[in-house]
């Protein structure tokens, strides 16, 4: 969750960054004005019949924050932490994450506050039903398209689906992303936040003084994204894993190992933790091991102040949400350590999620290499479009993506105008 560990609320922290790209941009008061504040905010209370044959009444939001470059696009998480202020947050970072990667979309987000570790199928799926209902008078295809986030997945998705098409009175695949295959998803969907991430790694490694091929490199979060990252690095890239973690601790193995068995092995046994040939390390001396390339793709607030004077990679890709605070990614700058912030790093996932809502509207679908061709292509030449505005003014590669960001939208909302 955002913020985990922190009293910060999220969504003055949005817009915070907002401000301090205005000023880098000298964009007027209004502007600033719009660019801080939500375009429309749902909550809904509803009833859900639980397994027992009783009524639970959850609270759900969504948030569209910004339509001025396309329709929103955004996840919906469950979790018993949600708040508005989070969603709000997610949602204006979800508007720059697809400006950053130039897809005509918004950003949106929306969560339902409930534990879905105590729930059922068949309460899920009831509490799923019943919040698209409650939610369908602004999403759709044209409209706002949701996708998988915490604790939601393609089973998920293919409900809302159901739910929306069922109310429409004929089969809309394209009012979500991250769908099963057979109901209208797309092809390496479920790799591309790993793939694109290490796609930038190594767009960033020749500017960055790295070497990716025989490169070692650490990654935090041995999940989806951080083990397709890994496996791509390894695979396409000649690079040497040596180092990976977990929630439940972490292992290194100084002249490398195979990722894909270490995939085998962490399905199997719940963790990489005990991999044969491995010693045990913690999270929190991956962050500081000497690597080349440092993948945090699980948690955020994992580089602090207090740490990352310690971290002695050169370059750092991030696969997860918000890994670094700001006072790091100072000390970072000031140490010449190249970091690839979240909105670029990580948006091959929603980049991907427009490939299949295209997919979906056209009743055309691609093979996975060239949803592979696209990704690669569209991550490359965004990579390039923050390294740019980054030498150029002297900033750090996060600063330099908000720019590029906050930019695309500000220029959407002037050509647009404000109606009436």
């Amino acid at each position: 969750m955002v913020n985990s560990g922190s009293t910060a609320n999220p969504f003055e922290t949005a817009k915070r960054q907002v401000d301090i790209v205005a000023d880098l941009l000298s964009l007027d008061s209004g502007m600033r004005e719009v660019l801080k504040h939500p375009k429309r905010e749902l909550t809904v209370n509803f009833p859900v019949r639980m397994d027992d044959g009783g009524y639970h009444v959850y609270t759900g939001y969504r948030v569209q924050y910004n339509m001025a470059r396309g329709p929103c696009k955004g996840g919906i998480r469950y979790h018993p932490q949600v708040s508005l202020d989070e969603v709000r947050a997610l949602a204006a970072w979800m508007t720059w994450k697809c400006a950053v990667v130039n897809i005509p979309y918004g950003g949106a987000k929306g969560g339902v506050i409930c534990d879905p570790k105590h729930m059922s199928k068949g309460e899920l799926e009831r509490l799923t039903r019943r919040f698209a209902t409650e939610i369908s008078g602004i999403i759709g295809p044209e409209r706002d398209i949701p996708a998988p986030d915490v604790y939601t997945d393609g089973q998920t998705m293919a409900w809302i689906m159901d739910t929306y098409s069922m109310l429409k009175g004929y089969s809309v695949p394209g009012v979500v992303t991250g769908k099963p295959i057979a109901l209208g998803g797309s092809e390496g969907r479920g790799e591309a936040t790993g793939r694109g991430c290490a796609y930038t790694i190594r767009e960033a490694a020749t500017h960055a003084g790295v070497r990716v091929k025989n490169g070692t490199v650490a990654v935090q979060g041995y999940g989806n994204a951080g083990s397709v990252c890994a496996n791509i690095l390894n695979d396409e890239q000649g690079a040497k894993i040596v180092a990976a973690s977990d929630s439940k601790g972490g292992i290194y193995k100084a002249d490398g190992f195979n990722p894909h068995a270490l995939e085998e092995y962490k399905a199997k046994n719940g963790s990489v933790v005990g991999f044969p040939g491995a010693k045990a390390i913690s999270n929190e001396e991956l962050l500081e091991l000497k690597v080349d390339i440092l993948v945090p793709a699980a948690l955020e607030n994992q580089l602090t102040a207090k740490n990352a004077d310690k971290v002695q990679a050169k370059l750092i890709g991030e696969a997860a949400n918000g890994p670094t605070l700001p006072e790091a990614d100072t000390i970072f700058f000031q140490k010449k350590i190249t970091v690839l912030p979240d909105i670029l790093a990580n948006a091959g996932g929603v980049t991907v999620s427009y490939f299949e809502w295209a997919q979906d509207i056209q009743g055309y679908f691609w093979p996975l290499a060239e949803v592979n061709q696209r990704l690669e292509r569209v991550m490359v030449q965004s990579y390039n479009d923050v390294h740019k505005i980054a030498v150029e003014r002297k900033v750090h590669n996060r600063t330099a993506a908000y720019v590029l960001a906050i930019q695309r939208v500000a220029e959407a909302i002037r050509l647009r105008g404000i109606y009436p």
